[in-house]
Protein backbone atom coordinates (compact mmCIF):
# COMPACT_ATOMS: atom_id res chain seq x y z
CA UNK A 1 0.00 0.00 0.00
CA UNK A 2 1.32 3.44 -0.91
CA UNK A 3 1.78 5.75 2.03
CA UNK A 4 0.04 9.11 1.92
CA UNK A 5 2.36 12.07 1.64
CA UNK A 6 2.46 14.30 4.69
CA UNK A 7 1.31 17.89 4.31
CA UNK A 8 4.88 19.09 4.92
CA UNK A 9 6.54 16.86 2.32
CA UNK A 10 7.41 18.51 -0.97
CA UNK A 11 7.71 16.57 -4.20
CA UNK A 12 9.20 19.28 -6.44
CA UNK A 13 10.74 22.74 -6.37
CA UNK A 14 9.39 25.89 -8.01
CA UNK A 15 11.34 28.89 -9.27
CA UNK A 16 9.14 31.87 -10.04
CA UNK A 17 11.29 34.21 -12.11
CA UNK A 18 10.09 37.71 -13.07
CA UNK A 19 11.93 39.57 -15.81
CA UNK A 20 11.90 43.24 -14.80
CA UNK A 21 12.00 45.02 -18.13
CA UNK A 22 10.18 47.51 -20.33
CA UNK A 23 6.53 46.83 -21.20
CA UNK A 24 6.01 44.09 -23.79
CA UNK A 25 9.68 43.17 -23.79
CA UNK A 26 11.68 45.04 -26.40
CA UNK A 27 8.69 46.63 -28.09
CA UNK A 28 8.16 49.74 -25.92
CA UNK A 29 10.30 52.08 -23.78
CA UNK A 30 7.70 52.23 -20.96
CA UNK A 31 7.72 50.84 -17.40
CA UNK A 32 4.03 50.82 -16.52
CA UNK A 33 4.25 47.12 -15.67
CA UNK A 34 7.13 47.58 -13.24
CA UNK A 35 5.49 50.63 -11.67
CA UNK A 36 1.91 49.35 -11.44
CA UNK A 37 1.99 45.58 -11.94
CA UNK A 38 4.63 44.67 -9.37
CA UNK A 39 2.77 45.62 -6.17
CA UNK A 40 -0.35 43.46 -6.74
CA UNK A 41 1.96 40.66 -7.82
CA UNK A 42 3.87 40.92 -4.55
CA UNK A 43 0.60 40.53 -2.60
CA UNK A 44 -0.03 37.17 -4.26
CA UNK A 45 3.53 36.00 -3.60
CA UNK A 46 3.18 36.98 0.06
CA UNK A 47 -0.11 35.08 0.30
CA UNK A 48 1.66 31.85 -0.66
CA UNK A 49 4.99 32.64 1.02
CA UNK A 50 6.49 32.26 -2.45
CA UNK A 51 10.07 33.52 -2.39
CA UNK A 52 10.95 34.37 -5.98
CA UNK A 53 13.71 35.83 -8.14
CA UNK A 54 13.28 39.22 -9.83
CA UNK A 55 15.65 39.67 -12.76
CA UNK A 56 16.28 43.38 -13.36
CA UNK A 57 17.82 44.94 -16.42
CA UNK A 58 20.30 47.62 -15.46
CA UNK A 59 18.10 50.20 -17.18
CA UNK A 60 14.98 49.03 -15.30
CA UNK A 61 16.86 49.19 -12.02
CA UNK A 62 18.13 52.75 -12.69
CA UNK A 63 14.66 53.94 -13.63
CA UNK A 64 12.82 52.15 -10.81
CA UNK A 65 15.23 52.05 -7.82
CA UNK A 66 12.51 52.40 -5.18
CA UNK A 67 10.60 49.44 -6.61
CA UNK A 68 13.75 47.31 -6.71
CA UNK A 69 14.37 48.03 -3.02
CA UNK A 70 10.72 47.37 -2.17
CA UNK A 71 10.81 43.97 -3.86
CA UNK A 72 14.09 43.13 -2.13
CA UNK A 73 12.70 44.16 1.27
CA UNK A 74 9.82 41.74 0.70
CA UNK A 75 12.40 38.94 0.87
CA UNK A 76 12.80 38.15 -2.82
CA UNK A 77 16.07 37.57 -4.62
CA UNK A 78 17.40 40.39 -6.81
CA UNK A 79 18.85 39.03 -10.04
CA UNK A 80 20.11 40.53 -13.29
CA UNK A 81 18.52 40.50 -16.78
CA UNK A 82 21.27 42.28 -18.71
CA UNK A 83 21.85 45.98 -19.29
CA UNK A 84 18.90 46.51 -21.63
CA UNK A 85 16.38 43.99 -22.95
CA UNK A 86 18.77 42.92 -25.68
CA UNK A 87 19.97 39.73 -27.34
CA UNK A 88 23.07 38.68 -25.41
CA UNK A 89 23.33 35.08 -26.58
CA UNK A 90 22.46 32.92 -29.56
CA UNK A 91 19.32 34.03 -31.41
CA UNK A 92 16.90 31.10 -31.67
CA UNK A 93 14.62 32.59 -34.29
CA UNK A 94 14.66 35.79 -36.36
CA UNK A 95 13.35 39.08 -35.01
CA UNK A 96 13.50 42.29 -37.07
CA UNK A 97 16.09 44.91 -36.10
CA UNK A 98 17.27 42.80 -33.18
CA UNK A 99 20.86 41.80 -33.81
CA UNK A 100 22.73 39.91 -31.07
CA UNK A 101 25.36 41.75 -29.06
CA UNK A 102 28.85 40.87 -30.26
CA UNK A 103 30.54 38.25 -28.04
CA UNK A 104 33.29 40.78 -27.29
CA UNK A 105 30.67 43.18 -25.88
CA UNK A 106 28.95 40.74 -23.53
CA UNK A 107 31.34 41.05 -20.59
CA UNK A 108 31.30 44.85 -20.58
CA UNK A 109 27.53 45.10 -20.67
CA UNK A 110 27.00 42.45 -17.99
CA UNK A 111 29.62 44.04 -15.77
CA UNK A 112 27.90 47.44 -16.06
CA UNK A 113 24.46 45.94 -15.38
CA UNK A 114 25.80 43.99 -12.39
CA UNK A 115 27.37 47.11 -10.90
CA UNK A 116 24.19 49.16 -11.38
CA UNK A 117 22.10 46.60 -9.52
CA UNK A 118 24.73 46.19 -6.80
CA UNK A 119 24.87 49.96 -6.25
CA UNK A 120 21.09 50.25 -5.90
CA UNK A 121 20.40 47.10 -3.89
CA UNK A 122 23.56 47.09 -1.79
CA UNK A 123 24.20 43.47 -2.76
CA UNK A 124 25.85 41.94 -5.80
CA UNK A 125 23.38 39.85 -7.84
CA UNK A 126 24.30 36.17 -8.26
CA UNK A 127 21.37 34.96 -10.39
CA UNK A 128 20.88 35.81 -14.03
CA UNK A 129 18.52 35.31 -16.96
CA UNK A 130 19.01 36.35 -20.59
CA UNK A 131 16.22 38.26 -22.34
CA UNK A 132 14.00 35.84 -24.30
CA UNK A 133 15.98 32.91 -22.83
CA UNK A 134 18.56 33.47 -25.57
CA UNK A 135 21.70 32.43 -23.76
CA UNK A 136 25.05 31.17 -24.99
CA UNK A 137 28.35 29.60 -24.02
CA UNK A 138 29.93 33.07 -24.01
CA UNK A 139 27.30 34.34 -21.58
CA UNK A 140 27.73 31.56 -19.01
CA UNK A 141 31.51 31.91 -19.08
CA UNK A 142 31.22 35.65 -18.46
CA UNK A 143 28.69 35.06 -15.69
CA UNK A 144 31.03 32.67 -13.91
CA UNK A 145 33.86 35.21 -14.15
CA UNK A 146 31.57 37.82 -12.60
CA UNK A 147 30.67 35.55 -9.67
CA UNK A 148 27.15 34.47 -10.64
CA UNK A 149 26.00 31.12 -9.27
CA UNK A 150 22.80 30.54 -11.29
CA UNK A 151 21.58 31.18 -14.81
CA UNK A 152 17.94 30.55 -15.74
CA UNK A 153 18.30 31.23 -19.47
CA UNK A 154 18.01 27.67 -20.78
CA UNK A 155 14.97 27.35 -23.13
CA UNK A 156 14.00 23.72 -22.69
CA UNK A 157 11.31 24.03 -25.38
CA UNK A 158 14.09 24.55 -27.95
CA UNK A 159 16.85 22.20 -26.76
CA UNK A 160 14.60 19.61 -24.99
CA UNK A 161 17.44 18.45 -22.69
CA UNK A 162 18.93 18.57 -20.09
CA UNK A 163 15.68 18.87 -18.14
CA UNK A 164 17.11 19.27 -14.63
CA UNK A 165 19.48 21.93 -13.22
CA UNK A 166 23.10 21.20 -14.17
CA UNK A 167 26.61 22.60 -14.17
CA UNK A 168 27.30 23.46 -17.82
CA UNK A 169 30.38 22.84 -19.91
CA UNK A 170 32.57 25.86 -20.57
CA UNK A 171 32.77 24.70 -24.19
CA UNK A 172 29.01 24.18 -24.71
CA UNK A 173 26.48 25.65 -22.31
CA UNK A 174 23.76 23.21 -23.42
CA UNK A 175 25.72 20.21 -22.08
CA UNK A 176 26.70 19.25 -18.52
CA UNK A 177 30.28 20.00 -17.57
CA UNK A 178 32.48 21.21 -14.75
CA UNK A 179 31.56 24.89 -14.36
CA UNK A 180 30.47 26.09 -10.92
CA UNK A 181 27.49 28.09 -12.18
CA UNK A 182 24.20 26.16 -12.26
CA UNK A 183 21.99 26.29 -15.34
CA UNK A 184 18.25 26.08 -14.54
CA UNK A 185 16.06 24.97 -17.47
CA UNK A 186 12.75 26.74 -17.95
CA UNK A 187 10.19 23.97 -18.03
CA UNK A 188 8.06 23.13 -21.06
CA UNK A 189 5.75 20.43 -22.39
CA UNK A 190 8.14 17.67 -23.43
CA UNK A 191 5.37 15.21 -24.22
CA UNK A 192 3.52 17.06 -27.00
CA UNK A 193 4.31 16.84 -30.72
CA UNK A 194 5.43 20.27 -31.87
CA UNK A 195 4.03 21.90 -35.00
CA UNK A 196 6.43 24.86 -34.87
CA UNK A 197 9.89 24.83 -36.51
CA UNK A 198 11.39 26.27 -33.31
CA UNK A 199 9.22 24.20 -30.90
CA UNK A 200 7.70 27.37 -29.46
CA UNK A 201 4.33 25.69 -29.00
CA UNK A 202 5.97 23.49 -26.33
CA UNK A 203 6.72 26.57 -24.25
CA UNK A 204 4.97 27.48 -21.00
CA UNK A 205 4.53 31.18 -21.80
CA UNK A 206 2.04 32.88 -21.71
CA UNK A 207 -0.44 30.04 -21.19
CA UNK A 208 -1.46 30.94 -17.63
CA UNK A 209 -3.30 34.01 -18.92
CA UNK A 210 -4.08 33.19 -22.56
CA UNK A 211 -5.53 29.79 -21.60
CA UNK A 212 -5.84 29.36 -17.81
CA UNK A 213 -3.91 28.40 -14.70
CA UNK A 214 -5.53 24.96 -14.79
CA UNK A 215 -4.47 24.48 -18.41
CA UNK A 216 -0.87 25.33 -17.54
CA UNK A 217 -1.01 23.18 -14.42
CA UNK A 218 -1.74 20.11 -16.54
CA UNK A 219 1.53 20.75 -18.36
CA UNK A 220 3.30 21.20 -15.02
CA UNK A 221 1.95 17.86 -13.83
CA UNK A 222 3.10 16.18 -17.04
CA UNK A 223 6.55 17.65 -16.63
CA UNK A 224 6.77 16.55 -13.00
CA UNK A 225 5.77 13.02 -13.95
CA UNK A 226 8.33 12.94 -16.77
CA UNK A 227 11.22 14.12 -14.57
CA UNK A 228 10.29 11.83 -11.68
CA UNK A 229 10.01 8.83 -14.02
CA UNK A 230 13.61 9.52 -14.99
CA UNK A 231 14.69 9.38 -11.34
CA UNK A 232 15.08 13.09 -10.59
CA UNK A 233 13.49 15.69 -8.36
CA UNK A 234 11.72 18.20 -10.63
CA UNK A 235 12.54 21.89 -10.61
CA UNK A 236 9.73 23.77 -12.34
CA UNK A 237 11.14 27.12 -13.44
CA UNK A 238 8.76 29.79 -14.76
CA UNK A 239 9.47 33.02 -16.59
CA UNK A 240 7.01 35.88 -16.23
CA UNK A 241 7.00 39.69 -16.48
CA UNK A 242 5.49 42.52 -14.39
CA UNK A 243 3.85 44.04 -17.47
CA UNK A 244 1.65 40.94 -17.72
CA UNK A 245 -0.02 42.04 -14.48
CA UNK A 246 -1.05 45.48 -15.71
CA UNK A 247 -3.31 46.12 -18.68
CA UNK A 248 -1.24 46.59 -21.83
CA UNK A 249 -2.23 48.40 -25.07
CA UNK A 250 -4.27 46.07 -27.25
CA UNK A 251 -3.75 47.68 -30.65
CA UNK A 252 -1.10 49.60 -32.50
CA UNK A 253 1.45 51.55 -30.44
CA UNK A 254 2.57 54.68 -32.29
CA UNK A 255 6.09 56.06 -31.93
CA UNK A 256 5.97 58.83 -34.53
CA UNK A 257 8.43 57.43 -37.06
CA UNK A 258 7.04 53.93 -36.75
CA UNK A 259 4.38 51.88 -35.01
CA UNK A 260 4.35 48.49 -33.31
CA UNK A 261 1.43 46.09 -33.19
CA UNK A 262 2.11 43.08 -30.97
CA UNK A 263 0.35 39.87 -31.93
CA UNK A 264 -2.85 39.49 -29.89
CA UNK A 265 -1.59 36.62 -27.71
CA UNK A 266 1.35 38.71 -26.47
CA UNK A 267 -0.88 41.16 -24.59
CA UNK A 268 -4.04 39.06 -24.15
CA UNK A 269 -5.55 39.18 -20.64
CA UNK A 270 -2.78 41.29 -19.13
CA UNK A 271 -3.92 42.91 -15.89
CA UNK A 272 -6.71 41.64 -13.65
CA UNK A 273 -7.19 38.36 -15.53
CA UNK A 274 -3.49 37.57 -15.30
CA UNK A 275 -3.45 38.34 -11.57
CA UNK A 276 -6.46 36.09 -10.97
CA UNK A 277 -4.99 33.19 -12.92
CA UNK A 278 -1.57 33.60 -11.32
CA UNK A 279 -3.18 33.46 -7.88
CA UNK A 280 -4.89 30.22 -8.88
CA UNK A 281 -1.64 28.82 -10.30
CA UNK A 282 0.29 29.50 -7.09
CA UNK A 283 -2.43 27.76 -5.10
CA UNK A 284 -2.39 24.72 -7.38
CA UNK A 285 1.40 24.48 -7.22
CA UNK A 286 1.38 24.58 -3.45
CA UNK A 287 -1.49 22.08 -3.26
CA UNK A 288 0.50 19.74 -5.50
CA UNK A 289 3.34 19.75 -2.98
CA UNK A 290 5.68 22.31 -4.48
CA UNK A 291 8.29 24.29 -2.59
CA UNK A 292 8.98 27.89 -3.71
CA UNK A 293 12.68 28.73 -3.90
CA UNK A 294 14.77 31.49 -5.41
CA UNK A 295 17.10 30.61 -8.26
CA UNK A 296 20.14 31.15 -6.06
CA UNK A 297 18.77 28.65 -3.54
CA UNK A 298 18.49 26.02 -6.28
CA UNK A 299 22.09 26.63 -7.33
CA UNK A 300 23.38 26.26 -3.79
CA UNK A 301 21.43 23.01 -3.38
CA UNK A 302 22.78 21.55 -6.63
CA UNK A 303 26.38 22.42 -5.81
CA UNK A 304 26.02 21.12 -2.25
CA UNK A 305 25.17 17.69 -3.68
CA UNK A 306 28.00 17.71 -6.23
Amino acid sequence: MTKNRSNTETSFDIVLGFDMETDIGSFTPFYEGVKKGTLPLLKILKKYNARSTFYWTGHAAENNPDMLLHVSNEGHETGCHGLFHETLGDALFPLPNNWPILPSEVEGRLRIATNIIKKISGKKPVSFRCPRLWGSTTVVNVLEQLGYISDASFPLYFYQKPFIPYNPSSADWTRPGKMKIVEIPNFCDLMMKSKDPYNRDRDQWPLFRTQSAKHLMKKVEGYIEFVQSNGHRPVVCFYLHPWEFYKMPQGTIDFGECSVKPLPFIVKNCGEKALKEFDILCGLLKQKGGRFLAAGDIAKSVNAKA
